[in-house]
């Protein structure tokens, strides 16, 4: 592992620990890195061109154990014994089962234990953890931040990209501490912090950022809370959100189903340890959040 004499920051930390082969050049001029990816979630509204692609190219998925799809976006929440009513629907669930039974990627359909909304299997099961790449194509896949991984969505010619290649080619993007301290008021929630976010720093004004959470209030909230406010860093424009993992994160990770056993789960948790900004690193912009302030919106 590279030697790092700046004190980094988390996401500069996940981020240079993936790094295949860095982008030549400086500034504006400079070539994406290439950065390795952890766990790439499928479902079936942007895949199908995607495996589309790989097949018109002759390409195999080249991790699919790193890949594990779920019928999510269009699937009924009654009935599920039934045909999908809905035609649109039917076909993209329809295709997704197909093409994770040619490509050989894990699928939970409808009826699975293990299926759900894809941003929520990944934590349940415990395949969301701490210092991961995480990419989906899906906005929202900022939820899995809330573990200290560096979780974004992409589109679908990226989700192409990486079931091809288990790599994505990136621009380090700037980062941002959002600071949130003090006790919630009574009846004030997670909800409200990343609304009051959004509200000082605009609907945009993350753009092109990935926003750190932390200080007290951050620390004190559930693990929900935390995928709450990751969740919502798209609305302010970020490219994701990320709380640094601790004592929170482990106890609800400790004994899931893809989480590590025994000794594993000691040297992860070691290694977690380190997921967190060093003093005196910098931030490309902090913002400041009482939290005593907030009110139920």
């Amino acid at each position: 592992m590279a030697q790092h004499r700046k004190p980094r920051t988390l996401p500069e930390k996940v981020w240079d620990d993936h790094v295949v082969v860095a982008g030549a050049g400086a500034g504006a001029s400079r070539e994406p890195d290439l950065i390795y990816i952890d766990l790439h979630l499928v479902h079936e509204v942007t895949s199908p061109q995607a495996f589309d692609g790989l097949r018109l190219a002759g390409r195999p998925v080249h991790r699919p154990d790193l890949t594990i799809a779920t019928e999510d976006h269009n699937v009924p929440t009654v009935d599920i014994d039934k045909p999908i009513a809905d035609p649109i629907s039917r076909t993209q669930v329809e295709t997704l089962r197909g093409n994770c039974a040619e490509f050989g990627v894990r699928l939970h359909p409808m009826g699975d234990a293990e299926q759900g909304i894809v941003h929520v299997m990944g934590p349940q099961l415990g395949l969301t953890q701490p210092g991961m790449t995480i990419v989906c194509g899906d906005s929202h896949t900022s939820t899995h931040g809330a573990f200290g991984a560096l979780a974004m969505g992409i589109g679908t010619s990226e989700v192409e990209h990486v079931l091809a290649t288990q790599t994505l080619p990136l621009r380090p993007f700037k980062t941002m501490a959002v600071n949130v301290d003090g006790a919630l008021p009574a009846g004030v929630s997670a909800k409200d912090i990343i609304l009051a976010v959004i509200a000082k720093i605009g609907t945009g004004g993350g753009q092109g950022y990935v926003i750190e959470y932390r200080g007290s209030t951050i620390e004190s909230l559930s693990m929900e809370s935390r995928m709450t406010i990751c969740n919502m860093s798209i609305e302010a424009g970020a490219r994701a959100g990320m709380v640094a993992p601790d004592e929170t994160t482990y106890e609800f990770l400790r004994g899931r189903p893809y989480a590590p056993k025994g000794a594993d789960w000691d040297a992860a948790v070691t290694a977690w340890e380190a997921l967190k900004t060093d003093q005196g690193a910098e931030f490309d912009a902090e913002v400041y959040i009482d939290a005593t302030t907030l009110t139920r919106l």
